[in-house]
């Protein structure tokens, strides 16, 4: 809004400088024309200004409206560029906010269901315990109903993890000898190293619990042991 007032102005003031110039001009013009006529009819066009006509240019060049009204264009002109710059990094800042709230946007959407996430982490701890817990020795068919029960938790746990990859969860399983990683391993206690040629400090030992991440973000940490 300031920037169209501001171009409305020079554009004002610019019609009212072209029409005072025309009106002292234009009289002086028509004398000028009027008195040298006839000395242009017989004087080669590369002569030289006459006196009169230097002193009509002087006049207009010293005219004190004149001057005042160029000085007024050029604050305006001045004033139609700071206003321009000042527009332009209005917009470029807004520009920048836009993104920035387009990304934050995005980012709600796609951890939104963050905590919902991480109460389902417990009830799939407990149905991998629930599992785990089965003795194997008694999955006979004399045992029936244990065996369509394992089959059961088996087949849950299945499509469980299948849901958690649907939506960007995955698990964090890392392997006896991995460089442990605070990024995405919390070390719960110390192994002494037994063997020097298998076991390296600083690596994982033994995996407690595992642990979960939602689109390249950690939500649950890998609970292990570190060879120390």
């Amino acid at each position: 809004m300031a920037t169209s007032t501001c171009v409305f102005r020079v554009l004002n003031y610019s019609s009212k400088l072209s029409k005072n110039i025309f009106l002292n001009c234009s009289y002086r013009s028509r004398c000028l024309l009027s008195t040298t006529a006839n000395e242009n009819n017989s004087t080669p066009k590369d002569q030289p200004p006459t006196q009169q006509q230097a002193d009509t240019d002087e006049q207009v060049k010293t005219d004190p409206q004149i001057l005042k009204l160029e000085t007024q264009i050029k604050n305006l002109q001045e004033e139609v560029k700071e206003a321009k710059d000042k527009y332009l990094r209005s917009l470029a800042e807004t520009e920048n906010l836009r993104k920035r709230l387009t990304r934050q946007v995005d980012e709600a959407k796609l951890f939104a269901i963050q905590s919902f996430c991480k109460d389902l982490l417990e009830v799939s701890d407990v149905l991998s315990t629930a599992i785990n817990s089965v003795p194997k020795d008694q999955l006979t068919p004399s045992n029936p109903h244990l065996m369509n029960l394992y089959q059961g938790l088996n087949m849950t746990e299945t499509q469980l993890m299948k849901v958690f990859n649907k939506h960007g969860l995955e698990s964090i399983a890392p392997k006896e000898g991995e460089k442990f990683d605070p990024n995405f391993h919390e070390a719960l206690f110390q192994v002494p190293i037994q063997s020097k040629e298998t076991q390296v400090p600083d690596t994982v030992a033994v995996v407690q619990k595992l642990g979960y991440m939602l689109r390249s973000r950690t939500l649950r940490p890998a609970l292990v042991g570190v060879f120390k």
